[in-house]
Protein backbone atom coordinates (compact mmCIF):
# COMPACT_ATOMS: atom_id res chain seq x y z
CA UNK A 1 0.00 0.00 0.00
CA UNK A 2 1.52 3.34 -0.73
CA UNK A 3 0.18 6.15 0.72
CA UNK A 4 0.52 9.81 -0.76
CA UNK A 5 2.48 12.80 0.76
CA UNK A 6 -0.75 14.76 1.27
CA UNK A 7 -2.32 11.71 3.00
CA UNK A 8 0.41 10.76 5.45
CA UNK A 9 0.00 14.66 6.40
CA UNK A 10 -3.49 14.51 6.95
CA UNK A 11 -3.04 11.01 8.55
CA UNK A 12 -0.30 12.74 10.75
CA UNK A 13 -2.87 16.09 11.68
CA UNK A 14 -5.44 13.89 12.50
CA UNK A 15 -3.38 12.08 15.19
CA UNK A 16 -1.44 14.98 16.35
CA UNK A 17 -5.04 16.05 17.59
CA UNK A 18 -5.93 15.60 21.16
CA UNK A 19 -9.51 16.55 22.95
CA UNK A 20 -11.01 16.11 26.84
CA UNK A 21 -13.90 13.94 26.83
CA UNK A 22 -15.88 12.41 29.62
CA UNK A 23 -17.00 9.75 27.83
CA UNK A 24 -15.17 6.33 28.21
CA UNK A 25 -12.00 5.62 26.06
CA UNK A 26 -9.69 2.81 25.27
CA UNK A 27 -6.26 3.37 25.26
CA UNK A 28 -6.14 0.47 22.60
CA UNK A 29 -8.52 1.95 20.25
CA UNK A 30 -7.07 5.65 20.51
CA UNK A 31 -3.21 3.90 19.69
CA UNK A 32 -5.48 2.98 16.80
CA UNK A 33 -6.98 5.93 15.75
CA UNK A 34 -6.36 7.13 12.08
CA UNK A 35 -3.52 4.89 11.59
CA UNK A 36 -3.62 3.16 8.06
CA UNK A 37 -3.04 -0.35 7.74
CA UNK A 38 -2.33 -2.28 4.84
CA UNK A 39 -4.39 -5.22 3.04
CA UNK A 40 -3.65 -6.35 -0.51
CA UNK A 41 -1.86 -4.58 -2.52
CA UNK A 42 -3.23 -0.80 -2.66
CA UNK A 43 -5.81 -1.17 0.34
CA UNK A 44 -5.77 -0.47 3.88
CA UNK A 45 -8.20 -0.51 6.77
CA UNK A 46 -8.36 2.76 9.55
CA UNK A 47 -10.42 3.54 12.57
CA UNK A 48 -11.69 7.18 12.29
CA UNK A 49 -14.16 6.64 15.29
CA UNK A 50 -15.64 4.44 17.94
CA UNK A 51 -18.22 4.16 20.71
CA UNK A 52 -18.32 1.95 24.54
CA UNK A 53 -15.88 -0.75 25.93
CA UNK A 54 -16.14 -3.94 27.84
CA UNK A 55 -17.88 -1.81 30.52
CA UNK A 56 -20.97 -0.40 28.58
CA UNK A 57 -21.46 -4.03 27.62
CA UNK A 58 -21.49 -5.43 31.06
CA UNK A 59 -23.86 -1.44 31.78
CA UNK A 60 -26.10 -2.24 28.98
CA UNK A 61 -27.02 -5.99 30.44
CA UNK A 62 -27.44 -4.76 33.84
CA UNK A 63 -29.39 -1.69 32.48
CA UNK A 64 -27.86 -0.16 35.34
CA UNK A 65 -24.93 2.95 35.66
CA UNK A 66 -21.55 2.96 36.48
CA UNK A 67 -19.59 0.30 37.35
CA UNK A 68 -21.24 -0.51 41.01
CA UNK A 69 -19.91 -3.15 43.51
CA UNK A 70 -18.70 -5.64 40.16
CA UNK A 71 -15.14 -6.97 39.79
CA UNK A 72 -13.52 -7.31 36.73
CA UNK A 73 -13.43 -11.76 36.71
CA UNK A 74 -17.35 -10.93 36.75
CA UNK A 75 -17.69 -8.15 34.26
CA UNK A 76 -15.71 -11.10 32.01
CA UNK A 77 -17.88 -14.02 32.66
CA UNK A 78 -20.94 -12.01 32.04
CA UNK A 79 -19.57 -11.22 29.29
CA UNK A 80 -18.95 -14.76 28.15
CA UNK A 81 -22.43 -15.14 29.32
CA UNK A 82 -23.74 -13.07 26.97
CA UNK A 83 -21.80 -14.37 24.29
CA UNK A 84 -22.19 -17.92 25.18
CA UNK A 85 -26.03 -17.98 25.44
CA UNK A 86 -26.46 -15.50 22.09
CA UNK A 87 -27.71 -12.27 24.17
CA UNK A 88 -26.83 -10.09 21.50
CA UNK A 89 -28.40 -6.70 22.34
CA UNK A 90 -25.69 -5.38 24.97
CA UNK A 91 -23.06 -5.62 22.30
CA UNK A 92 -25.03 -3.57 19.85
CA UNK A 93 -24.46 -0.57 22.73
CA UNK A 94 -20.66 -0.46 20.89
CA UNK A 95 -19.74 0.71 17.63
CA UNK A 96 -16.97 1.67 15.26
CA UNK A 97 -16.16 3.71 12.25
CA UNK A 98 -13.72 2.34 9.28
CA UNK A 99 -12.39 3.73 6.75
CA UNK A 100 -11.86 1.02 4.41
CA UNK A 101 -9.73 1.09 0.49
CA UNK A 102 -10.80 -2.35 -0.85
CA UNK A 103 -10.82 -4.35 -4.88
CA UNK A 104 -14.44 -3.23 -6.01
CA UNK A 105 -15.65 -7.65 -5.97
CA UNK A 106 -14.66 -7.89 -2.47
CA UNK A 107 -16.72 -4.88 -1.62
CA UNK A 108 -19.66 -6.50 -3.53
CA UNK A 109 -19.33 -9.53 -1.09
CA UNK A 110 -18.33 -6.93 2.02
CA UNK A 111 -21.89 -5.09 1.55
CA UNK A 112 -23.76 -8.30 1.37
CA UNK A 113 -23.92 -7.35 5.44
CA UNK A 114 -26.49 -4.97 4.87
CA UNK A 115 -26.51 -4.15 8.91
CA UNK A 116 -24.18 -1.53 9.04
CA UNK A 117 -24.52 2.49 7.29
CA UNK A 118 -21.82 3.09 4.39
CA UNK A 119 -20.92 6.15 2.32
CA UNK A 120 -18.85 4.67 -0.21
CA UNK A 121 -16.65 7.15 -2.78
CA UNK A 122 -18.30 7.99 -5.86
CA UNK A 123 -17.20 7.58 -9.84
CA UNK A 124 -20.14 9.66 -10.82
CA UNK A 125 -18.26 12.79 -9.41
CA UNK A 126 -15.04 12.18 -9.17
CA UNK A 127 -12.13 9.70 -11.39
CA UNK A 128 -11.13 6.89 -9.79
CA UNK A 129 -7.34 5.92 -9.28
CA UNK A 130 -5.43 3.93 -11.72
CA UNK A 131 -5.09 1.11 -8.88
CA UNK A 132 -5.83 -2.50 -9.22
CA UNK A 133 -5.60 -5.50 -6.98
CA UNK A 134 -3.27 -7.89 -8.74
CA UNK A 135 -2.83 -11.26 -6.86
CA UNK A 136 0.79 -12.14 -5.64
CA UNK A 137 1.77 -15.73 -7.48
CA UNK A 138 0.59 -17.82 -4.42
CA UNK A 139 -2.57 -16.70 -4.61
CA UNK A 140 -3.18 -17.65 -7.80
CA UNK A 141 -5.30 -21.05 -7.67
CA UNK A 142 -7.60 -23.45 -9.61
CA UNK A 143 -10.89 -23.77 -9.22
CA UNK A 144 -11.82 -26.29 -6.37
CA UNK A 145 -12.57 -29.76 -7.26
CA UNK A 146 -15.00 -30.17 -3.95
CA UNK A 147 -15.91 -26.83 -3.57
CA UNK A 148 -17.67 -24.86 -6.48
CA UNK A 149 -17.02 -21.17 -4.50
CA UNK A 150 -13.78 -22.29 -3.07
CA UNK A 151 -9.82 -22.40 -4.64
CA UNK A 152 -7.87 -25.63 -5.55
CA UNK A 153 -4.37 -25.69 -6.00
CA UNK A 154 -1.60 -22.80 -6.78
CA UNK A 155 -1.08 -22.76 -10.64
CA UNK A 156 2.44 -22.62 -11.33
CA UNK A 157 4.67 -22.00 -14.60
CA UNK A 158 3.46 -20.89 -18.20
CA UNK A 159 -0.34 -20.78 -16.86
CA UNK A 160 0.01 -18.82 -14.06
CA UNK A 161 2.28 -16.31 -15.73
CA UNK A 162 -0.25 -16.11 -18.95
CA UNK A 163 -3.08 -15.20 -16.07
CA UNK A 164 -1.27 -12.43 -14.25
CA UNK A 165 -0.57 -11.13 -17.57
CA UNK A 166 -3.98 -10.93 -18.46
CA UNK A 167 -5.28 -9.91 -15.26
CA UNK A 168 -2.22 -6.48 -15.57
CA UNK A 169 -3.35 -6.31 -19.06
CA UNK A 170 -6.79 -6.27 -19.24
CA UNK A 171 -6.87 -3.71 -15.89
CA UNK A 172 -4.91 -1.08 -18.04
CA UNK A 173 -6.45 -1.52 -21.31
CA UNK A 174 -9.56 -0.40 -19.45
CA UNK A 175 -8.23 2.21 -17.24
CA UNK A 176 -6.63 3.76 -20.22
CA UNK A 177 -10.47 3.26 -22.37
CA UNK A 178 -12.00 5.20 -19.45
CA UNK A 179 -9.56 7.50 -19.73
CA UNK A 180 -9.93 8.31 -23.21
CA UNK A 181 -13.90 8.34 -22.92
CA UNK A 182 -14.00 11.18 -20.04
CA UNK A 183 -11.25 13.24 -21.82
CA UNK A 184 -12.71 16.52 -22.62
CA UNK A 185 -9.45 17.08 -24.93
CA UNK A 186 -11.22 17.64 -28.68
CA UNK A 187 -14.45 15.85 -27.56
CA UNK A 188 -17.30 16.96 -25.08
CA UNK A 189 -16.45 13.25 -22.98
CA UNK A 190 -18.19 10.87 -21.41
CA UNK A 191 -20.05 11.19 -18.49
CA UNK A 192 -18.26 9.76 -15.42
CA UNK A 193 -21.16 7.82 -14.65
CA UNK A 194 -21.02 6.10 -17.52
CA UNK A 195 -17.47 5.72 -18.15
CA UNK A 196 -17.17 3.87 -14.70
CA UNK A 197 -19.24 0.79 -16.27
CA UNK A 198 -16.32 -0.12 -18.60
CA UNK A 199 -13.89 -0.60 -15.73
CA UNK A 200 -13.10 -3.36 -13.87
CA UNK A 201 -14.20 -5.43 -10.97
CA UNK A 202 -10.68 -5.22 -9.20
CA UNK A 203 -10.46 -1.65 -9.33
CA UNK A 204 -10.02 0.26 -5.97
CA UNK A 205 -12.86 1.85 -4.17
CA UNK A 206 -13.09 3.68 -0.51
CA UNK A 207 -16.07 4.14 1.61
CA UNK A 208 -16.52 4.07 5.14
CA UNK A 209 -18.20 1.96 6.97
CA UNK A 210 -20.18 1.96 10.73
CA UNK A 211 -21.02 -0.69 12.37
CA UNK A 212 -21.97 -2.20 15.85
CA UNK A 213 -20.12 -4.47 17.70
CA UNK A 214 -23.06 -7.32 17.69
CA UNK A 215 -23.17 -7.01 13.81
CA UNK A 216 -19.59 -6.63 13.71
CA UNK A 217 -18.68 -10.14 15.45
CA UNK A 218 -21.61 -11.65 12.40
CA UNK A 219 -18.99 -9.75 9.85
CA UNK A 220 -15.98 -11.51 11.30
CA UNK A 221 -17.23 -14.73 12.02
CA UNK A 222 -18.20 -15.63 8.40
CA UNK A 223 -15.38 -13.26 6.90
CA UNK A 224 -11.90 -14.23 9.18
CA UNK A 225 -13.55 -17.97 8.53
CA UNK A 226 -10.82 -20.25 6.96
CA UNK A 227 -13.40 -21.04 4.19
CA UNK A 228 -14.37 -17.15 2.83
CA UNK A 229 -12.30 -16.03 0.22
CA UNK A 230 -8.72 -14.74 1.11
CA UNK A 231 -8.97 -11.78 -0.42
CA UNK A 232 -12.09 -10.34 1.99
CA UNK A 233 -10.66 -12.69 4.93
CA UNK A 234 -7.31 -10.49 5.11
CA UNK A 235 -9.96 -7.48 5.90
CA UNK A 236 -11.40 -9.47 8.50
CA UNK A 237 -8.16 -10.48 10.40
CA UNK A 238 -6.95 -6.78 10.43
CA UNK A 239 -10.20 -6.24 12.04
CA UNK A 240 -9.82 -8.89 14.57
CA UNK A 241 -6.27 -7.62 15.85
CA UNK A 242 -8.19 -3.69 16.21
CA UNK A 243 -11.14 -5.32 18.06
CA UNK A 244 -9.16 -7.33 20.52
CA UNK A 245 -7.63 -3.96 21.67
CA UNK A 246 -10.89 -2.26 22.10
CA UNK A 247 -13.17 -4.80 24.07
CA UNK A 248 -10.77 -7.67 24.69
CA UNK A 249 -13.02 -9.63 27.36
CA UNK A 250 -15.50 -8.94 24.18
CA UNK A 251 -13.26 -10.47 21.82
CA UNK A 252 -11.73 -13.32 23.63
CA UNK A 253 -15.53 -14.53 24.53
CA UNK A 254 -16.32 -14.30 20.80
CA UNK A 255 -12.82 -16.25 19.43
CA UNK A 256 -13.76 -18.85 22.19
CA UNK A 257 -17.30 -19.10 21.26
CA UNK A 258 -18.22 -18.35 17.85
CA UNK A 259 -14.30 -18.38 15.84
CA UNK A 260 -12.45 -21.03 17.52
CA UNK A 261 -16.29 -23.18 18.34
CA UNK A 262 -18.31 -25.45 16.66
CA UNK A 263 -21.88 -25.26 16.46
CA UNK A 264 -23.17 -28.93 16.46
CA UNK A 265 -26.90 -29.87 14.89
CA UNK A 266 -28.81 -32.50 17.26
CA UNK A 267 -28.10 -35.23 15.20
CA UNK A 268 -24.10 -34.30 15.16
CA UNK A 269 -24.52 -34.03 19.00
CA UNK A 270 -25.84 -37.26 19.44
CA UNK A 271 -23.21 -39.00 17.21
CA UNK A 272 -20.65 -37.75 19.81
CA UNK A 273 -22.83 -39.07 22.74
CA UNK A 274 -22.22 -42.57 20.98
CA UNK A 275 -18.05 -42.33 20.24
CA UNK A 276 -17.71 -41.19 23.76
CA UNK A 277 -19.57 -44.58 24.52
CA UNK A 278 -16.89 -46.25 22.59
CA UNK A 279 -19.57 -47.01 19.51
CA UNK A 280 -17.57 -46.74 16.01
CA UNK A 281 -19.81 -44.25 14.35
CA UNK A 282 -19.36 -43.54 10.60
CA UNK A 283 -20.64 -41.48 7.62
CA UNK A 284 -22.99 -44.36 6.59
CA UNK A 285 -24.36 -44.82 10.26
CA UNK A 286 -24.61 -41.71 11.66
CA UNK A 287 -27.91 -40.13 9.80
CA UNK A 288 -25.45 -37.25 8.60
CA UNK A 289 -25.22 -36.73 4.62
CA UNK A 290 -21.55 -36.53 3.39
CA UNK A 291 -20.70 -33.09 3.05
CA UNK A 292 -22.33 -32.96 6.95
CA UNK A 293 -20.02 -35.87 8.02
CA UNK A 294 -17.27 -34.40 6.24
CA UNK A 295 -17.72 -30.56 8.27
CA UNK A 296 -18.44 -32.45 11.49
CA UNK A 297 -14.86 -34.64 11.38
CA UNK A 298 -13.13 -31.27 10.62
CA UNK A 299 -14.76 -29.85 13.92
CA UNK A 300 -14.25 -32.64 16.14
CA UNK A 301 -10.33 -33.64 14.78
Amino acid sequence: MALSDEQKEEIAAQRSQTNQTRRATVQGMEDHLYTAYPVLDHGFIRVIDYMGDDNAITQAARVSYGKGTKSVQNDEGLIRYLMRHWHSTPFEMCEIKLHVKLPVFVARQWIRHRTANVNEYSARYSILDREFYIPAPEHINAQSVINNQGRGQVLEGEEAARVLDILKTDSERSYDNYETMISDEGQNGLARELARMNLPANIYTQWYWKVDLHNLFHFLRLRADAHAQYEIRVYADEICKIVADWVPFAYRAFEDYRLGGAQLSATALDCVRRMLKGEAVTQENSGMSKGEWREFEGAIK
